[in-house]
């Protein structure tokens, strides 16, 4: 909606009324100050002369480090669940999902916008991944290039050793239970898979079980 018919809407005065206030900078989107032909979104904060027109929404974004067994799912049904784990009052949404098994780094978000965003192939997902027995150069060649599972050829990655049975490996798909499944393709077991990354935002000292609050500029 214009800014302008926003106004008249909601404090019931005239346009001209409304047209004096935008060009005596009393109006303001989002703590802005308001063009005369200013489009409002229905998540933005419009103030007018210190009266609120329209409350918004304020978006956030949480980093949290997910620990093994934790189900990352907001069903209160479902044991382990996030709503039980991460005691938030708005309303929010898990950016793409780390299995039972699996810990580190997930986002939760209000934000319908970069949800999608970041579940586009335009973001990474870093991991560490512990398998059961020595990595071969074979393994980590073959785990790059792609691999059949579900159905489908994985998408080429990034692969590197960090130690005899330890590799880091970038993703920009996220097939169900992907890493687990293209390990056993090659006869290996996942004992620990850890996400380190989600779009440009690293886990660091994030403790273990511990959320925090971040920016939308750490992530895209």
């Amino acid at each position: 909606m214009k800014i302008k018919n926003l106004i008249v809407k909601r404090l019931c005065i005239s346009y001209e009324s409304a047209h004096t206030y935008i060009q005596d900078n009393k109006v303001t989107i989002d703590e802005k100050l308001a063009d005369e032909n200013a489009t409002v979104l229905k998540h933005q904060r419009v103030i007018c002369d210190g009266k609120i027109v329209q409350e918004g929404i304020l978006f956030f974004y949480i980093a949290y480090y997910k620990p093994r067994g934790i189900e990352c799912t907001l069903n209160p049904k479902i044991p382990n669940n996030l709503l039980k784990e991460i005691n938030i009052n708005e309303k929010y949404f898990p950016v793409g999902r780390l299995d039972k098994e699996s810990e580190g780094l997930l986002i939760l978000t209000n934000d319908g916008v970069t949800y999608n965003k970041l579940l586009s192939e335009n973001y990474s997902k870093e991991y560490e991944v512990t398998v059961d027995q020595f990595i071969t150069d074979e393994m980590l060649h073959t785990l790059a290039s792609g691999i059949s599972i579900l159905g489908k050829m994985t998408q080429p990655c990034t692969v590197n050793r960090l130690s005899e049975t330890v590799f880091n490996i970038t993703l920009r798909e996220g097939m169900n239970r992907q890493i687990r499944r293209m390990c056993y393709k090659l006869g290996y077991e996942v004992l620990r898979l850890k996400r380190i990354r989600f779009g440009n935002y690293c886990i660091g000292d994030l403790p273990l079980g511990t959320h925090k609050t971040i920016e939308i500029t750490e992530l895209l």
